[in-house]
């Protein structure tokens, strides 16, 4: 991986479809709109369907002639999971951004009764990549890219609680659902390749990007001390979202991007160009992944088993 590597280095992606998640503001939109610069169809997959539109007026602004459209994915809700799986309208999908998520926010509890860290953060996109799998395994070289944390280092899955509501931290809970995605990753990557299929399953993360995840949980809450200082630090510390959704779309387009790597930026996991990020290897545990896989297949109701026989 050369030093450098920006977005202008996107291949050109003329005839490949995309489905981002969160594509309406920060990391996403920015994700989003650059796949669209290079050609691809890309569906935002968001939540408010006024906020989505807007990001798609915005973003036909910015890239006149994009083929863009808007899907309504609520991940908060399995239904609106399904509604949009069963609704996709292509019979291909060269790759799935799972970007969208939550920060530290109070305790509050999904509308199918999770925890809302772990259940938007890895259940929400657990469920959405399950329903997409068989399109995705069907079309040649699809990747799934899951956005992480740094933040991941904190904490690993409680398997004994992933409800996540006994003695609630939500910095804690932030970073066992980051874990989850890790450990989602590996596990996908790993079933893919036991079945001989050509998917890349791969994360990546922003480091400290400046974004309104971290400013969203305060805001809400009225904490307007907290709200200040996280903005004070996203403008003394922070790269630009531009620079933090690099690691993103090196992952999601760059050649030879290798299933369960993990993409951050090259100066401390924090700022600089896309390399090659460490990660805690509680990530890469076999039997917790596994455990974490089958017990979302629970939760959920989506198992992938059959789909992955059929390769």
């Amino acid at each position: 991986m050369r030093s450098g590597w920006s977005s202008g280095d996107v291949p050109d992606l003329t005839g490949r479809v995309a489905v981002v998640t969160g594509a309406n503001s920060g990391l996403g939109y920015v994700t989003a709109r650059e796949l669209a610069r290079k050609g691809a169809r890309v569906v935002l997959a968001c939540r408010s369907e006024a906020r989505g539109q807007e990001a798609g007026d915005r973003m036909a602004a910015e890239v006149p002639g994009a083929h863009i459209e808007f899907g309504l994915l609520d991940l908060a809700d399995l239904s609106s999971v399904r509604d949009f799986a069963a609704s996709f309208p292509y019979d291909r999908l060269d790759l799935l951004v799972n970007n969208a998520g939550l920060m530290a926010p109070p305790l509050g509890i999904t509308a199918d009764g999770f925890e809302t860290q772990f259940g938007v953060n890895h259940l929400g996109h657990f469920a959405l990549t399950g329903l997409l799998l068989p399109v995705l395994l069907a079309t040649p070289a699809a990747r799934v890219v899951t956005v992480s944390s740094m933040m991941h280092v904190v904490a690993t899955v409680d398997l004994d609680d992933l409800g996540g509501t006994r003695g609630y931290r939500r910095w804690v809970a932030y970073a066992r659902s980051k874990s989850a995605n890790l450990l989602f990753v590996h596990e996908l990557a790993r079933r893919v390749d036991a079945h001989g299929g050509d998917l890349v399953a791969a994360a990546a993360h922003p480091g400290y990007a400046a974004t309104n995840l971290q400013t969203a949980g305060p805001r809400a809450e009225g904490r307007r001390a907290a709200e200040r200082a996280m903005t004070a630090a996203n403008a003394v510390f922070a790269q630009s979202a531009e620079a933090g959704a690099l690691p993103t779309l090196y992952a999601a387009t760059a050649p030879g991007v290798r299933p369960d790597s993990f993409t951050g930026p090259a100066i401390a996991m924090w700022r600089g160009a896309p390399a090659p990020s460490w990660r805690s290897p509680r990530t890469r545990d076999d039997t917790v992944a596994r455990r974490l896989w089958e017990a979302s297949e629970r939760l959920t109701g989506i198992s992938t088993a059959t789909v992955l026989k059929e390769i």
